[in-house]
């Protein structure tokens, strides 16, 4: 998938199509809540295996109870389809 930067429009007209994400300083942002630590973890394990599969690594904050992650293409300078189709992933992960 091209990594480039997507323009302004492009990136409103993405944002509708998710649940719960924001854009913060050029990048997606969501957090996500769970009922203990070990849910946390697990969650970030399993997104973690889809970044490394994407070669697209988000930063991700988690603690006890809470998952958040801060998604944008480095070498882009800015939002791509790459940082969307793998927030859509992440989403996915929650509705199975």
């Amino acid at each position: 998938m091209a990594r480039k930067k997507l323009s302004n429009e492009e990136i409103e007209s993405s944002l509708s199509a998710l649940n719960g994400w924001k854009v913060e300083n050029d990048n997606l942002k969501k957090r996500f809540s769970f009922s203990n630590f070990a849910e946390s973890l697990a969650f970030v394990n399993k997104v973690g295996a889809i970044a490394e599969r994407r070669d697209h690594h988000p930063d991700i904050c988690f603690g006890w109870g809470y998952a958040e992650f801060s998604i944008m293409t480095h070498d882009a300078g800015g939002l791509t389809q790459n940082d969307f189709a793998l927030v859509k992933e992440i989403d996915n992960l929650t509705e199975n």
